[in-house]
Parts: structure tokens; C-alpha cells; sequence
């Protein structure tokens, strides 16, 4: 019973922190001005915009556009009022240290977790309902000026996406606003929100002008595990002694060095020592990470094998004994046989893989993941193109791609688990452990892994792509 009543007494703790957050915000009139600016006179100028351009679309025959703007505009009503909630989150900490009532916020008896949740809730509850009445004003504007109602399954998509973009917006600057000693800081970093968020925005439009309204589904469900990651991050981070004890944002490159120094170097006395402890200790460490690349790589090409059913080549484009006639002059063409097309490949993967870890470490690994996933998907695209053409899958993939996909699989694969680890690093550092050390921990496993491994890979993989793989090509195609 005692076991049951403890969430509850959590929340309560909570509760009475963002009660008191949210009636110090209601007397703010510098929030009150812009949300009530958003709620009211904003919806009533996208319902006269949307009037006037579903009267435009109509005289000239493409009704359809208005169909599609609509729904578009309702998912904007909702987004502007709970953009006020990334103000309120940022100021939630590094605020209350500027203006010196810090100290007696983290004197009360409240828990960690009560303080953070509490913030939490105050940050998303007054721009949350302000979205919901903004979007309220328009559906009825809508209904008395177009005769227009939203489907249901539509409405709930447009008010789950609303909801957990606001969580997702308020759990990253809630992070950002602990992390940092001014609400100028904290201001700076919240690019890293506003930039994703606004590119979320332009995706959903796409998705909604386009009527595939089931995508919104799969957004959100991405935006629910975000919110979690992000929440769970923000409660690992969160420790009141380091708040008061933090001055100033400091960045220490010297130590930062030294740090991945020790990390890279791992307490190795000679290289073969060094590389020992790579080939074990960190692929021992990727293992788990190694494992969901691995599956993500495959599930990348069964998804391009199964689009081949949606989107089919035209089987005159997929004769492979057309490519045997001339085939040597062909690939001598694009740089094989020569040791220039090697340096090209192997710098265009080198490139690639860049790439994909700078995206990866500021999106949780996930778009690392992407990244990594598309050559396989296209691979897998054209094999599922071929065989519905009738001709061996087999045949093509050995030809053309299964000689350096030997080393060039693998490297992706240790490479791919590198970045997981290195997006993740904020999510699974240890309580003694800053998030500065976490993230240059996984910074370097990432370089020793690269260096020690998915760069010798990549050099055969290059090497046979050039001077094996079309030998392969002109004995199979018939060239």
C-alpha cells in the first residue's frame, strides 16, 4: 500500500511546485500578452486565411488544395501558443539563479524528481491549454465561415501532435535550462530545439498536403520516445548540489583533451596493446549496439525490397545481360582498375560515415541510423526490382555489390553502433558521472573503434571495389 501511494505523493510534490509556477506566470504580462495574442486573434487570421484560400483554390478548379491547407493551418494554430512554452522552460532554471531565488527552491524539502517535474508541468500546462482554445476559436471560425469539420481520427492527431511537441519542446529546454548558469546560454542552446521542431513542422506539412494523414501516426510516435528520452535524460542530469555549486559555463578545452586522451589511449603502454583493447574491451562494450544496427540494416533492406512493390522500375530498365557488352570500358570509365577511383571510393565513404555521426550525435543516433540504412534500402530496392523482373537477384548482388560488402557491411555495422552509443551517451551515463564525461567517453570508443577498425575495413573494402569487384561484374554480366 505504502508502494502505491509513493507516485502519488511524487506527483503531489510536483503539483504544489508548478501550482505556484503557473500562478507566478499568470501575473507575467509578458507571457499573458503574446499567449493570449496566439489564442484569440491568431486563429481568427489563419480562419480568414483559410476562407480566402479555399474561395481561390475553388474559382480556379483545385479544390483539393483547400482540403489540404485547412488541416495544415489547425496543426499551426496549435503549434505557435506552445512555442511560448520553450520561453517559459529555458528561464525555469538558469531564470531562478539569475534572479537568486534558486537557493530557497532547492532549500524545500521536494525531491529531485518533484523539483523537475514540477518545473515540467509548469512549462507545459498554460501554453498546452492556450494551444487547445486556439485551436478550439478556429474549428468553430471554420465551421461558421466554411461549413467545415475535421474528421475525428484527424482531430486526435492534430491534438496528440500538439501535446507532445510541447512536452518534447519543454523536456529538451528544461535539460538545457539545468545544464546552464544564464538564461543567456540557455537561450543560445535552444537552436538545438527550434532548428529540429521547425524541420518537424515542414514534414508534417508535407505529409498532410500529400493526404498520407496515417505518417502523422508514425511521427508521433516518435515524438512519445523522444519525450521519454529527453525526460529521462533531464532526471539523470538533474542534481541541486551541482546547480549551486556551478558558477560559470566554463569550457575547459585542456581538460577536455586530456579526458579523451585517456579515453582513446585506454591505459595502453604500446599500439599492439592499444589495439588489443580495441578489438576486445570496446567491441565487448557495442555489443548490445552492434546488435540493433545489425538488425536495423536488414530491416532497411527488406523495407527497399518491399517499395519495389510500390514503386516498379520498368522491367526493359533491368536487363542485366544488356550490361555485359562493353561492361570493362564502362567501369574503366568511372575510375576501377586505378588506384585514383580507390582514393575517390574510400573518401566517399570516409565522407558518408562523417556525415552520418554528426547527424547521429545531436539526434539521439536515429538519423546516423537513416543514414546507414538508405544504401542497403536501395540496394535491397533494386534486388526487389529485379526479381519482379524476373531476373537473379543473386546474380546482380554478387556481380555488384557482395565482393567489398564483405568488409564494407561490417565497418558500417561497428560504425552505425558507435553512433548509437554516442547519441545515447546523455541517456545512460552513470549519477556520478557528468555529461561531459559521458559524451567524450562515447566520443572516444567512437574514434577507437573508427580508427583501429572501421578504417582498415574501409581501405579493403575500397581496394577490392575497385580492382575485384568488376572482374566479378564482367565474368557474371557476361562482359
Amino acid at each position: 500500500m505504502q508502494v502505491d501511494r509513493l507516485p502519488l505523493r511524487e506527483f503531489s510534490g510536483a503539483w504544489i511546485l508548478a501550482k505556484r509556477e503557473i500562478r507566478d506566470q499568470l501575473r507575467d504580462w509578458r507571457i499573458l500578452t503574446p499567449i493570449i495574442i496566439l489564442t484569440l486573434f491568431f486563429p481568427l487570421l489563419m480562419n480568414y486565411t483559410a476562407r480566402q484560400a479555399v474561395d481561390f483554390v475553388g474559382r480556379y478548379g483545385a479544390p483539393i488544395v483547400g482540403e489540404r491547407l485547412i488541416p495544415f493551418l489547425l496543426m499551426v494554430v496549435g503549434f505557435f501558443p506552445i512555442s511560448i512554452s520553450l520561453v517559459i522552460a529555458l528561464e525555469s532554471f538558469a531564470g531562478e539563479r539569475e534572479r537568486r531565488s534558486l537557493e530557497p527552491l532547492l532549500a524545500t524539502p521536494l525531491s529531485d524528481r518533484q523539483l523537475y517535474l514540477g518545473k515540467m508541468i509548469a512549462s507545459v500546462v498554460p501554453p498546452l491549454a492556450a494551444a487547445y482554445l486556439g485551436i478550439s476559436v478556429y474549428l468553430i471560425g471554420l465551421l461558421i465561415s466554411v461549413d467545415w469539420n475535421p474528421p475525428i481520427v484527424l482531430l486526435v492527431q492534430v491534438l496528440a501532435l500538439t501535446t507532445f511537441q510541447a512536452i518534447v519542446m519543454v523536456a529538451g529546454a528544461v535539460v538545457i535550462s539545468s545544464q546552464t548558469t544564464s538564461v543567456r546560454a540557455a537561450n543560445l542552446l535552444a537552436s538545438f530545439i527550434i532548428i529540429p521542431m521547425a524541420e518537424l513542422i515542414v514534414a508534417e506539412s508535407m505529409v498532410m498536403f500529400w493526404g498520407r494523414y496515417n505518417v502523422l501516426w508514425w511521427i508521433l510516435l516518435t515524438l512519445v520516445l523522444i519525450a521519454f528520452a529527453l525526460g529521462r535524460m533531464g532526471l539523470k542530469l538533474f542534481n541541486r548540489e551541482e546547480l549551486l555549486g556551478r558558477e560559470f559555463d566554463v569550457v575547459d578545452l585542456r581538460w577536455m583533451l586530456r579526458r579523451f586522451a585517456q579515453e582513446f589511449i585506454g591505459g595502453a603502454r604500446n599500439p599492439c596493446m592499444w589495439y588489443k583493447g580495441v578489438l576486445t574491451k570496446s567491441l565487448r562494450d557495442l555489443r548490445a549496439a552492434i546488435l540493433i544496427t545489425a538488425v536495423l540494416l536488414v530491416a532497411g533492406y527488406a523495407v527497399g525490397f518491399d517499395l519495389a512493390n510500390t514503386f516498379t522500375l520498368p522491367s526493359n530498365m533491368l536487363q542485366l545481360d544488356a550490361l555485359g557488352e562493353g561492361l570493362a570500358e564502362q567501369l574503366g570509365a568511372f575510375g576501377m582498375f586505378t588506384g585514383r577511383g580507390m582514393v575517390w571510393i574510400l573518401w566517399n565513404n570516409i565522407r558518408a560515415l562523417g556525415l552520418a555521426t554528426l547527424l547521429g550525435a545531436f539526434t539521439l543516433g536515429v538519423l546516423g541510423q537513416i543514414l546507414l540504412m538508405t544504401p542497403i534500402g536501395l540496394t535491397g530496392y533494386f534486388a526487389g526490382n529485379l526479381s519482379l523482373a524476373g531476373q537473379d537477384t543473386l546474380r546482380f548482388i554478387t556481380a555488384l555489390v557482395l565482393p567489398h560488402a564483405t568488409l564494407e557491411v561490417p565497418a558500417a555495422v561497428i560504425t552505425g553502433a558507435a553512433i548509437l552509443r554516442l547519441g545515447l551517451a546523455a541517456l545512460s551515463i552513470s549519477k556520478d558521472t557528468s555529461l561531459g564525461e559521458g559524451i567524450i567517453s562515447a566520443l572516444a570508443v567512437w574514434a577507437r573503434v573508427s580508427l583501429g577498425i572501421v578504417l582498415p575495413l574501409l581501405l579493403g573494402a575500397a581496394a577490392i571495389e575497385v580492382f575485384v569487384t568488376p572482374y566479378f561484374a564482367i565474368w557474371l554480366l557476361g562482359g
